[in-house]
């Protein structure tokens, strides 16, 4: 399959959000597991076989109105043969494929793109399957593998064609993403960033995952993973390991001992406690020139209820000077520190990981951005968000 074929095809993305099973081979598009009707009255599975014209990277208009067909002789629900089959001489597709059949209903216009074309055939098919097999379908919606050469992910992204946001995605495949701290919020971040096309997501943390952690981290551990004592980026590497390639762990806080490992990132996430390390990281960053988010919590307890503040602080390098005339982010001992305590809820985390994650697709274009804040502060009780340092 070639995923960059069907993201930059309207055609082929609307087979795809529609469920229908979509393959190409051999320069042939096919649509598999599409339900016709037997000589002997029963409900049985094709493939439809067409040729497949483009104009770079995009799919352009049919060449030809027939189809090939891989399976038997199709028919109407009393058993007769139906009247589209036009040659029933084999056709080679590849060395695992061959066809049985071709069939041919030319429109007096012709197709003018492979999604009328093949939900045409489709439908000619199996509208007498499912008059006998009312649940039979050719829309599936089965994943569609791919591989390493194609895509980050190991099936295709459906939710990107399916919602036709393939210009807009494009612009979040960063060579390499780097999450820093893995507790409720950095897992959130990876969550998200995860469903990214990014090449490559790096994760450091050099934490063990125990209890408490999975009570404010998106999944679900299991008592066994937990009796483990994992690390936390092997945990979540193999989490993610499942959906998508590339995700690096690094089991190591980043200090001055690692800290040219960032030098080549495109973008980093900060997701942890206050203090001179953080320090140390963002004047780093900045001396590398790389765009970053820091996440911040302030929660606290009054009587049986919790109040607080979450922070979201953005740096680029047209903008850096308010984290340190501003104050935005604090370098203090956490101990001393009174705005970061050590109160989190898994609701909470998330959200601080959301709004990181969209000020980052802020930065790169993904979402529209008329305020241009690079500091903003959720208060909880309020829930009033307060937008900051403005770029013009």
């Amino acid at each position: 399959m070639s995923s960059q074929l069907v993201s930059h095809s309207s055609d082929l993305q609307c087979l795809q959000a529609e469920g229908y099973e979509i393959e190409i081979r051999a320069n042939h598009l096919l649509v598999t597991h599409v339900p016709y009707v037997t000589v002997d009255r029963t409900v049985a599975y094709g493939t439809l076989i067409s040729e497949l014209s483009t104009s770079g990277n995009t799919t352009s208009t049919p060449s030809t109105h027939e189809v090939w067909f891989a399976g038997s002789i199709p028919c109407d629900v009393n058993g007769n043969e139906l009247d589209i089959i036009n040659q029933r001489t084999e056709h080679p597709i590849d060395g695992d494929l061959t066809a049985s059949l071709s069939f041919s209903r030319k429109p007096p216009e012709g197709y003018p793109n492979y999604y009328e074309k093949m939900t045409t055939y489709v439908a000619m098919l199996e509208g007498p399957a499912q008059a006998i097999d009312s649940s039979a379908t050719s829309k599936t919606g089965r994943p569609m593998v791919t591989d390493e050469n194609e895509s980050v992910f190991r099936y295709l992204d459906s939710a990107t064609s399916r919602a036709l946001i393939g210009a807009a995605t494009k612009k979040l495949e960063l060579t390499k993403v780097v999450i820093i701290g893995l507790g409720g919020t950095g897992s959130y971040i990876l969550d998200l960033v995860a469903k990214t096309p990014a090449r490559e997501i790096h994760l450091y943390d050099g934490d063990t995952l125990l209890t408490h952690n999975a009570f404010r981290a998106p999944g679900a551990a299991s008592l066994d993973e937990l009796e483990a004592a994992p690390k936390k980026v092997d945990y979540f590497q193999a989490k993610y390991d499942a959906m998508r390639r590339h995700i690096v762990p690094h089991d190591s806080y980043v200090d001055e001992t690692n800290i040219e490992e960032l030098r080549d990132a495109s973008f980093v996430f900060l997701a942890i406690d206050t203090g001179p390390s953080k320090k140390l990281i963002i004047e780093k960053l900045e001396e590398f020139g790389l765009p970053f988010v820091d996440t911040g919590m302030g929660v606290y307890q009054f009587q049986d209820s919790l109040g607080g503040m979450i922070r979201t602080t953005a740096s680029a390098n047209d903008h850096r000077q308010h984290v340190w005339d501003g104050g935005r982010i604090s370098f203090a001992d956490e101990e001393d520190d009174d705005y970061d305590r050590n109160v989190q809820v898994a609701d909470l985390n998330m959200l601080n990981a959301t709004l990181a994650v969209i000020k980052w697709k802020k930065l790169l274009g993904f979402y529209s951005d008329f305020e241009h804040e690079f500091s903003s502060t959720y208060t909880i009780d309020g829930n009033h968000m307060l937008n900051e340092d403005q770029t013009e």
